[in-house]
């Protein structure tokens, strides 16, 4: 099932499908969200912020004025506001899907940050509510639009890496060692399993994407060189339902890494990043096709945030489909439950299918 605009809907609501810019509140104002702000002013043919919910209003007050954008702390806000067509939210993972509820129910389509969920059936609540009213639910899984891994997903799609049997990815940094512990994305009940709600999601997405829903998952978490509390260092070994396997791991206090490979019976693909996405510098493409050499390109700078956020917003318009489905979404959701149910267990954990992700299919 794809998330799709209902034009009947949208027009019964007196919103146009044709007419400019999407109008956008930005929900939370931390790290991320002012990332998406900055990428934002370099797409306004296809998307506006006009307003931002910050609980700490005084640590962006003056960003704010200077981007001529409304500021409040109250998420009512933004939906009151007939202004704002759509919200996106850069908020603490466990409020995510009261506040899709909320935003659904006020009529504003809804882009969030990964993890969409932290259990498939919410991620599977979240999924029905947005078809079932004609709204356009958004995913912060940018990696999909980095070059050279939508350049990857199309060879996948045209079978010209012919059957995928195995993944082998890793997506680490060190930024939040030195975090206030207060702070939500160090916490354990926000973040389970080491860094896996902060990179192994993207990860996850991408394996689900190749290869479709998981049917099982290991996964070893451990804390070994900081004092998160969630651990530092995980990783995760997932079988796929249609056969083929994913090897994800990610650490919180090592340097920035991030690779993702693709083995395939006619050819296999090595992405690696040259930096982390919140400042982009290239991607180094090393593969090699069934009897033919290694070779290795170098891919120059892009900006998958904002080239996501203009997917959505474009969707939104009823100009292009939105591509990452609604099975996808919820398979992910799921898979990343297992690995939490993992990761506590030192077990194989079976991934569950909720019934809910087929509604509409």
């Amino acid at each position: 099932m794809e998330v799709r605009l209902d034009p009947s809907v949208l027009e019964a609501r007196g919103q146009s499908l044709m007419s400019g810019p999407v109008k956008i509140a930005l929900v939370g104002l931390g790290w991320w969200g002012q990332k998406m702000l900055s990428v934002l002013s370099s797409a306004p043919e296809d998307i506006k912020v006009v307003r931002a919910v910050e609980p700490n209003m005084d640590a962006v007050r003056d960003l704010c004025a200077d981007k001529g954008v409304t500021l409040s702390a109250d998420y009512a806000d933004a939906l009151n506001d007939p202004e704002v067509e759509a919200v996106v939210l850069a908020t603490p993972h466990s409020l995510h899907t009261d506040q899709i509820a909320k935003a659904v129910a006020a009529g504003k389509h809804i882009f969030c940050e990964k993890p969409l969920a932290l259990t498939a059936e919410e991620a599977a609540r979240s999924v029905a509510l947005c078809a079932e009213a004609g709204l356009v639910l958004g995913m912060g899984h940018e990696r999909r639009w980095e070059p050279p891994i939508a350049d990857m997903l199309a060879k996948a799609d045209a079978g010209e890496l012919g059957r995928i049997q195995q993944i082998e990815a890793n997506f680490s940094h060190d930024k939040f060692v030195g975090m206030d512990p207060s702070n939500w994305r160090v916490q354990a009940s926000e973040a389970p399993a080491g860094g896996m709600t902060a990179t192994g999601i993207h990860l996850l997405d991408l394996s689900v994407r190749l290869l479709g829903r998981a049917e099982s998952v290991l996964c070893i978490c451990e804390q070994l060189s900081s004092k998160l509390p969630q651990g530092d260092t995980v990783a995760a070994y997932v079988k796929f339902a249609g056969g083929g396997t994913s090897y994800v791991s990610a650490s919180l206090s090592n340097p920035f890494m991030s690779r993702f490979t693709v083995y395939g019976s006619k050819g296999w693909i090595d992405i690696r990043d040259k930096a982390h996405v919140e400042a982009p510098d290239g991607w180094i493409v090393t593969s090699a096709m069934a009897g033919g050499p290694i070779e290795t390109v170098e891919i120059g700078k892009a900006e998958p945030v904002k080239d996501n956020l203009v997917s959505f917003a474009r969707a939104v318009r009823g100009q292009e489909t939105y591509p990452i489905t609604a099975d996808h979404l919820v398979d992910n959701i799921a898979l990343l439950e297992a690995v939490f149910a993992s990761s506590r267990s030192g077990q194989i954990e079976r991934v569950a299918q909720p019934a809910a992700a087929k509604v509409g299919a």
